[in-house]
């Protein structure tokens, strides 16, 4: 029982570790839509004065959003803010709310794994054709590709490190520690 007790300590710790980090990747990406948004703003305002005249925001800001988005999933998922059903959920006693954590996470980690592996076939392509972007700025589309790629790679790396923490702390009756790590948040407080 020790044992298990350590190897759900040790989970957790992994788990807290990610969220960290997932965290300050959030962080980041909050700090680059704001760029975004003064450079749109820069843009908005060169229309008017030059001297604020940028060019190619809407492109760069269609790139940003598209990078963004697919690192934000993981913080998502750290922070239970993904949209899931509860309707049965919330009525299983803790074993089968931890089953369905789990299908949960292993389906997360499906999809982050597919759309990775089609990301890394469309940024491949990229690069072997030397693709550019259709318009004024040609920007190289690997560039803004790799991010979105790098995003979805650590979705996965993310969903498999929750979903391999959520099994050990199931396998070690940790019911509590299954709920705040990967449960369902109620609206009137934690599920226990």
């Amino acid at each position: 029982m020790s044992g298990q007790r350590s190897l759900a300590g040790l989970a957790m710790h992994i788990a807290d570790l990610v969220k960290t980090l997932n965290r300050w990747i959030a962080l980041i990406c909050g700090l680059v839509l704001m760029i975004t948004v003064v450079l749109i703003l820069c843009e908005v305002l060169g229309r008017r004065i030059a001297f604020f005249r940028v060019g190619g925001a809407d492109e760069i800001a269609g790139y940003v959003m598209a990078g963004i988005a697919t690192w934000g999933f993981s913080y998502a998922l750290v922070e239970r803010a993904h949209v899931r059903i509860d309707i049965v959920h919330a009525k299983l006693p803790a074993p089968g709310r931890a089953l369905l954590d789990v299908i949960a996470l292993a389906s997360v980690l499906c999809v982050a794994l597919l759309v990775a592996y089609y990301a890394y076939d469309v940024l491949t392509k990229s690069v072997e054709r030397g693709s550019r972007s259709n318009t004024p700025m040609a920007i190289q589309l690997w560039i803004p590709q790799v991010i979105w790629f790098a995003g979805w790679a650590w979705m996965a790396v993310t969903a498999t490190i929750m979903l391999i923490c959520t099994v050990i702390l199931a396998l070690a009756r940790q019911w509590s520690l299954v709920t705040n790590l990967t449960g369902i948040p109620s609206e009137t407080g934690e599920v226990a």
